[in-house]
C-alpha cells in the first residue's frame, strides 16, 4: 500500500467535513493574546472560560447536523453555589440519534481551594503547589464523549482544559482518542495522521510524545489492554514557559506555545472524528456484533471509574450527573468472554494489547 502523508490525510478529512457541515462560524471566538512580560501567548483573564463555551456551542451544532435525526442537544445550565461565585457548568446531551446513541459535551468552570488530596496528587506530578492544600484555584474545561449508535463507528473522547493556582502558574491539558469496536486500520491511520499534522505545526517532537502519553494513560492494568487505539494526550503544559520533564510517570515534553496548541486542538476536534464516523455509519451489523459493542463499552466504563484522573477529581465534590454523563447508555458484562480465533474481535484485542504506530513516518 502506498504511503499517504499526514498532510494529505488531514486535508482530505477536513475537506470531507467542511463539505458536509454547513454550520456558520461563531461571530467571535476568544483567542490567545501575547503577554509581553514573558513573550509567550496566553489566554487573557477569563477568555478560556469564554472560549470553551463558544467551542461547545459550535461542536454541538456540528454534531447534531452530522447525526441527522433532527434532534438537538438538550442544555442543562447549573452553578456550584453562591450564584455562580464558585463556578458553573453547561452540560449538553443528545440521546437516541441515528449516528450518536449518546453524545455529551460538558463545560465546567470551577473555583475553590485545593483539598490536601488534590494538592498532593498535583504536587506529585511536578506542579508547583503546596501539597498541604488550601491554595485558591480556578479551572475551566470542555470535555466530549460521543458514543456511536452502531458498532462499526468508534467512540470518540476529547477535552481541553486550563488550571490556574492563585498567585502561581497555570497549566493546559487535553487530547483526543478513538475507541473502536471493529477496527478498521484506515480509520486509525487517518485519525493519527490528522493529529500528527496538528502537533507538527507546534513542534515535530510533540506527536510521538503525546501519542505515547495517550497509550500509557488509557491503559486498563487489570485487563492488560488499552481502552482504544489512542490519539494524543497532554497535561501540565505550563502557561508561561515551556516546561521540561517533571517527576512522575509521564514525561512532559516542552511545547513553546501551549495556549495556541490547546486552542488548535479544540478547533480541530470535529474534523478529526466526524469524517471517520460518516464513513462507517451505513455499515450493516448483526445482533452479535451489537452485543460485542456493549461488552467493549464495559471496558470503557471500567477505565473511567477506576483510573481516570478527571473522573476522580470531579467525584471529589463535583456534580455527579455532569461527571457520569460520559458513561455509555447501554453496557453488557458477560463472564469470561474469549473471542473466536481469527475473528475481527480477536484482532481488536490483539491490537489493544500491543499499541501500534499508526501515523506515517
Amino acid at each position: 500500500m502506498r504511503a499517504i502523508s499526514p498532510r494529505t490525510v488531514c486535508t482530505r478529512l477536513s475537506r470531507q467535513w467542511n463539505r458536509a457541515a454547513r454550520v456558520p462560524a461563531p461571530a467571535h471566538v476568544p483567542s490567545v493574546k501575547v503577554t509581553h512580560k514573558r513573550g509567550v501567548r496566553v489566554f487573557a483573564n477569563g477568555d478560556f472560560d469564554d472560549f470553551v463555551q463558544v467551542m461547545q456551542d459550535r461542536i454541538c451544532k456540528e454534531a447534531a447536523l452530522a447525526d441527522g435525526c433532527g434532534k438537538e442537544f438538550i442544555v442543562d445550565r447549573w452553578d456550584r453555589g453562591e450564584g455562580g461565585k464558585n463556578g458553573f457548568g453547561i452540560t449538553r446531551v443528545l440521546q437516541g440519534g441515528d449516528l450518536l446513541e449518546k453524545a455529551a459535551a460538558n463545560v465546567s468552570v470551577v473555583r475553590g481551594n485545593l483539598t490536601p488530596a488534590r494538592a498532593q496528587a498535583m504536587s506529585s506530578r511536578g506542579r508547583d503547589v503546596d501539597p498541604n492544600g488550601g491554595q485558591a484555584y480556578s479551572a475551566a474545561a470542555l470535555s466530549l464523549v460521543f458514543h456511536s449508535a452502531g458498532p462499526m463507528v468508534p467512540t470518540f473522547r476529547a477535552d481541553v482544559r486550563y488550571f490556574q493556582v492563585e498567585g502561581g502558574d497555570g497549566w493546559y491539558g487535553g487530547g483526543a482518542d478513538l475507541t473502536p469496536y471493529y477496527l478498521e486500520d484506515e480509520d486509525a491511520r487517518d485519525f493519527h495522521n490528522f493529529w500528527k499534522l496538528q502537533c507538527d505545526a507546534f513542534g515535530g517532537h510533540l506527536y510521538p510524545a503525546y501519542k505515547k502519553w495517550c497509550d500509557d494513560y488509557f491503559y486498563i492494568p487489570m485487563r492488560k489492554e488499552h481502552r482504544g487505539v489512542g490519539g494524543i494526550f497532554f497535561d501540565d503544559l505550563m502557561a508561561t514557559k515551556a516546561a521540561e520533564a517533571v517527576t512522575g510517570e509521564e514525561p512532559l515534553v516542552a511545547c513553546d506555545d501551549p495556549a495556541g496548541f490547546t486552542q488548535s486542538v479544540a478547533e480541530n476536534l470535529m474534523a478529526s472524528y466526524l469524517p471517520i464516523a460518516e464513513r462507517r455509519r451505513s455499515a450493516s451489523y448483526t445482533d452479535e456484533q451489537r452485543h460485542w459493542q456493549l461488552l467493549r463499552r464495559g471496558r470503557y466504563l471500567e477505565f473511567n471509574l477506576l483510573y481516570d484522573r478527571g473522573v476522580k477529581f470531579g467525584l471529589d465534590g463535583g456534580r455527579v450527573e455532569s461527571i457520569m454523563v460520559s458513561a455509555p447508555p447501554m453496557i453488557a458484562w458477560d463472564y469470561n468472554v474469549v473471542p473466536e480465533s481469527g475473528s475481527r474481535e480477536e484482532y481488536l484485542i490483539n491490537v489493544l494489547q500491543a499499541p501500534r504506530e499508526w501515523a506515517t513516518k
